[in-house]
């Protein structure tokens, strides 16, 4: 009886741990964080299977409860106030990981095209063999100090196509050979260009290229734009370790749009070339900083169609530090006559036909400086060259001798396209005897559309004795007109 006893107690205590101990399934060494831990090289576990109606049937599911829903082929599981859906790694379509030259398509015709509108993610240094065709596709690295792509013998991405290209850093021979139809696109972004041997290379004949955030170091040339719809280029980074000629652009461009970023050229290096007169509806450079110590200047600039000492045509508007500043808003213009102008009048009492203070045929020529946007095609006239419409303050100034025994009356004014009298600017000065040199100030303001232009015009008032005046000469012989 006592044995009994004992063996009941000893039970007791057995049952006792056991339901406090872990519970292996497979094994005997269960982990000892896990209260369950099976462990099977052929088998797994197998959740409750439910429809979905079944699901949303259970009554009052605890926190985490896990199910399988066999309508919508996922796990679920309760999150306390509703079902959430377990989401597992789901693979992207058209998507390629590239950790070598053996991950892209295969060279063809010397030649790696791309799978059109395929995403190619680049993960390490990739060292080709062949040139890339973007033929539409996405290629993109996660950091671009880590994620190259090489090309020692050649030129990394050449072809008539366009795509996408970020976050790699560019090395080998040359960048870019692309020459397309005039509609393709290309967007570069986030990228490094390094170390060219040969130059960042050439993009022509593509509809709309967008650069952005891109270094450009150690290259032996730049990048030469040719024939492009829209050229955008935002952030370019040029370091003084590049050499050559950074950026040219050749033949036709709808819209050139350079924002931020700075150019540093050392040696005989320049920064921004237009010499060859590249035709630009509209072209925009702001906020690029120009410096270094190179001995060109930082623009070669339009041999036809600038202004002496400044770089781009009337198409551009320009504001930069380190280079002139060009836009409409600030055109202007002086002209001066180099010696003396007679101005003759009729023989009538009290003549008041306005006359143009341009001379005669005996008179010396107008002499124009510190032209920008304007221009003198004719003496006493300067014309609005700009490409929109604006205010401008106009200043002038004349002395006149004249041998007017009686005494006339003289005013002198503003006209513009030579019918339209600026009231606001007439002044009057009286022109008495040939020992009287008189001096008149003019000033005001004009609205100008492109292609207007401005005259200095006087008019004579009228006598003190009202009579015949038998002098009808009087000399001009200091004129100078500025507008800004």
């Amino acid at each position: 009886m006592k044995i009994f006893r004992l063996f009941f107690v000893l039970s007791i205590l057995s049952f006792d741990c056991a339901i406090q101990a872990q519970v292996g399934i497979g094994t005997t060494t269960p982990d000892p964080s896990a209260l369950l831990d099976m462990q099977s090289q052929t088998q797994g576990i197998l959740t409750p299977r439910l429809t979905t109606a079944q699901r949303l049937a259970v009554v009052s599911p605890a926190n985490g409860l896990l199910v399988y829903d066999t309508d919508e082929s996922s796990f679920f599981y309760y999150s306390g106030s509703a079902w959430s859906k377990l989401k597992g790694a789901e693979a992207r379509n058209n998507y390629v990981l590239v950790k070598s030259q053996a991950d892209l398509p295969a060279v063809s015709g010397g030649v790696i095209t791309l799978d059109e509108n395929t995403y190619y993610e680049i993960n390490g240094v990739i060292v080709l063999n062949a040139s890339i065709d973007l033929n539409g596709a996405y290629i993109s690295g996660l950091d671009a100090t880590e994620d190259v792509l090489s090309f020692a013998g050649g030129t990394v991405f050449s072809g008539s196509t366009g795509g996408s290209i970020r976050n790699v850093t560019l090395t080998g021979a040359r960048a870019f050979n692309i020459s397309g139809s005039g509609v393709e696109s290309i967007l570069l972004q986030n990228t490094v260009i390094a170390g060219m041997t040969t130059g960042v290379g050439s993009i022509s004949n593509i509809g709309l290229f967008f650069g952005n955030v891109i270094q450009f170091v150690n290259n032996a040339n730049g990048i030469t734009y040719s024939n492009l719809g829209n050229l955008l280029l935002n952030n370019q980074a040029w370091f003084s370790s590049n050499s050559g000629t950074f950026e040219k652009l050749t033949g036709t461009f709808g819209l050139v749009e350079k924002i931020s970023g700075f150019s540093a050229v050392s040696g005989s290096a320049i920064a921004f070339d237009v010499s060859s007169n590249p035709t630009v509806s509209n072209g925009v450079i702001l906020s690029t900083v120009f410096s270094g110590t190179s001995s060109n200047p930082y623009i070669s600039r339009y041999t036809t169609g600038s202004y002496t000492g400044y770089n781009f045509t009337n198409n551009w508007t320009v504001n930069c530090p380190g280079i002139p500043v060009e836009s409409d808003n600030v055109a202007t213009g002086n002209i001066y006559y180099n010696g003396t102008i007679t101005t003759g009048f009729l023989q009538t009492v009290n003549n008041q036909n306005a006359f143009n203070l341009q001379g005669n045929a005996n008179s010396n020529s107008t002499t124009a400086v510190n032209l920008f946007r304007m221009s003198s095609p004719q003496n006493n006239r300067l014309t609005y060259m700009g490409k929109r419409t604006r205010t401008f303050q106009v200043n002038a100034s004349l002395s006149v001798r004249g041998n007017d025994n009686v005494g006339s009356f003289y005013a002198f004014f503003i006209r513009k396209n030579g019918t339209t009298t600026l009231t606001e600017t007439n002044t009057i000065m009286r022109v008495n005897t040939t020992a009287d040199v008189v001096s008149n100030s003019i000033s005001g303001t004009v609205e100008l559309a492109p292609n207007d232009f401005i005259e200095i015009w006087g008019q004579r008032l009228v006598t003190n004795t009202g009579g015949t005046n038998s002098t009808t000469n009087i000399v001009v012989f200091s004129l100078n007109v500025n507008i800004k």
